[in-house]
């Protein structure tokens, strides 16, 4: 025997493998290069992405999750950025491009590492408890906010602005502010369930135009002859809601009848007409003077209605339905025939308004669910669009900042207070400990000096003033937008609630980890041709024999 041991393939022939530390360097560069496409957008005078989609679609954003959701990332490693965006954004609203950054920085400080050969293992075990170090420091310098009367809407209004400060409104966040703060405040404060916040948008008019509704609003509906004539305006109504047809049906279409004589015919078209009377008489009875309907509405119940002065919008959107039912109570019903007043809801008041180019039936006071609607306005859909994005990161933001009163100086300033810490703790531990939390501390410093480059300001020389004051114990200074120098954040009321800080750190250390531990990676071969088989076994049809 020659002692050669013999090759087992387990693997199907094709197939890519990679593993060691080279993959672990190249999933690196892989997130570095995400981190790199959202630098710019970062901050209050950060730019913004213009991105054209495979349909032709255009998105102008400077919104992390917004970005990156559009970007086509198909590296595996690179889209554990995109996902925790993506997570930032659904539980916290904002810091998304924040998240992205630190994660893609922290993995930036431990290439060298990597490159020197020191075990990821031994890696993660630092990073872990740097990020347990911050947060445990963010618990202890957070500023608790009274929550009790003016002091509460302060603190809202604070974190809103400070949310819409890198984005387009920020030119109007005191209009947009208000708006926000005040939808916030009209959901049920135990539950804070943002879906009841609708938001319509309407081209025309500038951002300004946009109104705030303290109660449901939805777009007019296609509606037939004898609509005009219907009012448009009630005080305390009864709202039916069906989901009820309620328009003749030409015969064809739906039996084929066989009759001898031509009064036979006439009988059928009576009855048809007998049905659908009952039906609106049944409407009329219940004492209901609004009625809504997902299904049509035709011309001939149209105009019943305007004759008896009820108000009736037929192919309603069921979101729009949905949310109408919560606000104003009652059920939604499938049939005529047995409609009682507990199925009929109510709101203060009624009314159509016209509003641009579009016309809109708006619901007011309504009793049941605490809601409202935001009605957008700007000169171009895609405005609209950044627009709407802006209101829902500061929605959140602020839904946040109602439960959790808790806030941290924004501009950078919490990042560089944790950097100093974690640099003064690290030199009190030896071995290689001490690297990689001093390694944590330098990344948690990508913050301020991306909102310098940002802004056009000098990075380092900032940064050296930045450490300096924190050095003297000046715990909120941070980057000073308005004058290019540092100030005291808390002072200026750039305000952000300290769960969002919290979450970002968690999630960029785990999503670092995560791609660290990963140091091999197989991708199996594309199965074009299986697909092709794959189809010409569809088109025979499903176990139908060649």
């Amino acid at each position: 025997m020659n002692g050669q041991v013999p090759t087992v393939v387990v693997l199907k022939e094709g197939t890519d493998t990679s593993q060691g530390r080279g993959q672990i360097i190249t999933n690196i560069n892989a997130c570095i290069a995400i981190q790199e496409s959202l630098k710019p957008t970062l901050g209050p005078l950060g730019s913004d992405v213009l991105i054209v989609g495979a349909d032709g679609k255009t998105t102008i954003s400077n919104d992390g999750a917004t970005i990156l959701k559009l970007l086509d990332v198909i590296h595996p490693a690179a889209k554990i950025l995109v996902d925790i965006s993506r997570s930032q954004d659904a539980e916290v609203g904002d810091g998304t491009t924040s998240v992205t950054l630190l994660a893609g920085e922290i993995l930036k400080e431990c290439k060298g590492f990597i490159e020197e050969g020191i075990s990821t293992t031994v890696i993660c075990k630092g990073l872990r408890k740097a990020s347990q170090l911050a947060v445990k420091n963010i618990k202890e310098l957070q500023v608790e906010v009274s929550s009790k009367g003016g002091a509460n809407r302060e603190l809202l209004e604070n974190c809103a602005k400070t949310a819409m400060s890198s984005k387009l409104i920020h030119n109007n966040d005191e209009f947009f502010t208000k708006m926000v703060v005040d939808a916030v405040l009209t959901l049920d404060q135990e539950y804070l369930d943002e879906k009841l916040i609708g938001i319509k948008r309407i081209p025309g008019g500038s951002m300004e135009d946009s109104l705030f509704v303290n109660g449901v609003a939805f777009k007019k509906t296609f509606s037939y002859a004898g609509f005009e004539q219907q009012p448009k305006q009630f005080t305390n109504p009864k709202i039916l809601n069906l989901n009820v047809e309620l328009e003749l049906k030409a015969e064809k279409d739906n039996a084929e009848v066989r009759i001898e004589q031509v009064k036979d015919y006439q009988n059928i078209v009576d009855a048809e007409w007998k049905i659908i009377t009952q039906k609106l008489e049944a409407i009329e009875a219940s004492g209901a003077n609004i009625v809504l309907s997902k299904l049509p509405i035709g011309d001939l119940a149209t105009q019943y209605f305007a004759d008896r002065n009820i108000f009736c919008a037929g192919r309603v959107a069921s979101g729009d339905l949905d949310r109408v039912i919560q606000a104003v109570g009652g059920s939604i019903q499938t049939t005529t025939s047995d409609i009682l007043p507990e199925h009929l809801g109510t709101c203060a008041s009624f009314e159509e308004v016209q509003i641009g180019g579009e016309r809109y039936n708006i619901f007011k006071g309504c009793p049941e669910a605490k809601t409202c609607t935001l009605l957008l306005r700007g000169g171009a859909e895609q405005v609209i669009a950044e627009v709407e994005r802006s209101l829902h990161d500061a929605i959140m933001i602020v839904r946040r900042a109602v439960k959790n009163t808790a806030i941290v100086a924004g501009g950078g300033a919490i990042e560089m207070e944790l950097s100093k810490i974690l640099r003064e703790y690290s030199r009190t531990i030896p071995g290689k400990q001490q690297l990689i939390i001093g390694a944590f501390a330098k990344a948690l410093e990508v913050i301020p000096r991306q909102l310098c480059d940002n802004g056009g300001f000098d990075g380092t020389d900032l940064l050296n003033k930045l450490r300096a004051a924190h050095a003297k114990g000046e715990v909120w200074y941070g980057v000073d937008f308005r004058n290019g120098g540092i100030n005291d954040n808390l002072k200026s009321f750039v305000w952000e609630p300290s769960m969002m800080k919290i979450n970002a750190i968690q999630s960029a250390t785990e999503a670092a980890m995560l791609i660290l531990s990963v140091d091999e990676t197989i991708k199996n071969e594309e199965r074009a041709s299986a697909g092709a088989a794959a189809a010409a076994q569809g088109a025979r049809g499903r176990n139908i024999p060649q």
